[in-house]
């Protein structure tokens, strides 16, 4: 059935990406244009993490519980959520870099006003606006850095893409505290913005769509329509949903169970969260690089999701410094090793013409399940006292990610052995 579905939607698999040798397919110039991404992506992160970096004092000076803290990841995700269908369809419709230009500058701006919030309505104002734009830049920005790669490396490139937000968190957690410390928490989040403003101008002027970009017949409506009818894109949403759940969570409200809990200094708190960036980026492409070389990319899901089961729950039961530190570090390796395989498998069976609309599908599960945990656990806080009962809740749903993905293997295996297809056997290998 989902070749059929697959073969409505107009889907050529595994489509060669045409470069031409004249110009566009020169590593130069891909390099040049997936760098220039990846800039501007490094300050998406900036108003998210520098909110769970700095929460304890943004708390305190906005005079906000645990559940409305929560609230600001809450309406951002829930803006992000909804717009991330209407983002993919238009960057598979009209281009991924106009797009995804737009939300560069909307982010980077808004980052800038939340610099100058003095009131917890103004931060919630703000924050429901960031997330519509935030929502312009992932699905359009992974189909400008995928793009520049041939479909055998489109894991690899997907973990590449999210080195960007990690990069960024990662100059944030070293020089954020010491800015506030001397200044203001307001003063990362006014001087940040103002250089990725900047970068978005300079990817406007000097930026070019990937050589792949525009080939074959524009999606519609009923191609969204028809998505919904797959059953591998309700597993892999369900996949999606634990994933950001079990990452956001633990992103957002790990500054404030080091602090609060676990009575570490802001300033040692941004040194393990910076750690915890450092160690997350090379696994983003050291996994999709693994999933791309066994032809296995379920294999890298399902080691990940066995690892976070265990050491979310150590989170929040150990007090001891150095191991505290080790489990932070191991979790943080594999929080988004599949990031890259995940993503990677809608589109290596639906093919390239959707990838917006189908990456932006897969985005709004992931979303939909960071907004609800991560409130969640700001409510169970409040409630109990402890992120205890929380990390545990997250712990489980690594759980029900290990039976999803036994479910996404046999689907996958299926419909690859039912195309039948030498192509596909030459791309993919055994699986």
């Amino acid at each position: 059935m989902l070749t059929a579905f697959s073969e409505e939607l107009g889907i050529h698999r595994f489509t060669p990406m045409i470069h031409n040798p004249q110009d566009v397919s020169s590593a130069r110039h891909r390099m040049a244009n997936v760098s220039l991404v990846i800039l501007c992506r490094s300050f998406d992160a900036l108003t998210m993490g520098g909110i769970a970096l700095f929460m304890p004092v943004i708390r305190k000076d906005l005079h906000m519980t645990f559940a409305q803290g929560g609230t600001l990841s809450a309406v951002t995700t829930l803006g992000y959520a909804l717009m991330q269908i209407p983002a993919g369809y238009l960057a598979d419709r009209f281009g991924a870099k106009r797009v995804f230009v737009i939300g560069a500058l909307g982010t980077t701006i808004l980052s800038f006003t939340f610099g100058m919030v003095t009131e917890y309505w103004q931060a919630l104002l703000n924050q429901s606006l960031s997330g519509l734009f935030r929502a312009f830049l992932f699905a359009p920005g992974l189909a400008l850095v995928v793009g520049w790669f041939p479909p055998e490396k489109r894991a690899t490139a997907m973990g590449l893409h999210t080195l960007s937000g990690l990069s960024g968190n990662v100059v944030l957690d070293i020089v954020g505290p010491l800015l506030v410390g001397k200044f203001h928490w307001h003063f990362p989040f006014l001087t940040f913005s103002s250089i990725g403003i900047v970068a978005a101008l300079v990817l406007l002027r000097f930026g070019h769509e990937p050589p792949a970009s525009g080939q074959g017949r524009k999606v519609d409506i009923h191609d969204i329509l028809q998505l919904f009818r797959l059953q591998l894109m309700w597993v892999c949403g369900g996949i999606q949903y634990i994933r950001l759940a079990v990452s956001q969570g633990i992103a957002f409200w790990l500054p404030s169970l080091l602090v609060e809990e676990k009575g570490l200094s802001l300033q040692v708190t941004g040194l393990i969260i910076a750690l915890r960036a450092v160690l997350i980026s090379p696994s983003n492409v050291l996994g999709g690089y693994a999933s791309d070389r066994l032809k296995n990319p379920t294999l890298v899901i399902s080691l990940s999701l066995m690892i976070l089961m265990i050491t979310t729950a150590l989170l929040a039961v150990l007090n001891d410094f150095l191991l505290l530190v080790v489990v932070i570090a191991l979790n943080s390796i594999f929080v988004q090793m599949y990031f890259g395989p995940l993503f990677a498998v809608p589109i290596e069976i639906l093919g390239d013409r959707t990838a917006g609309t189908s990456t932006g599908v897969s985005n709004l599960f992931a979303n939909v399940g960071s907004l609800t945990v991560t409130y969640f656990l700001g409510v169970l806080k409040d409630a109990t006292g402890s992120f205890l009962p929380g990390y545990f809740a997250v712990a489980m749903l690594c759980v029900v990610g290990l039976g999803l993905t036994a479910l996404l293997t046999r689907i996958r295996s299926a419909t690859l052995a039912q195309s039948g297809s030498n192509q596909i056997k030459d791309v993919l290998g055994p699986s």
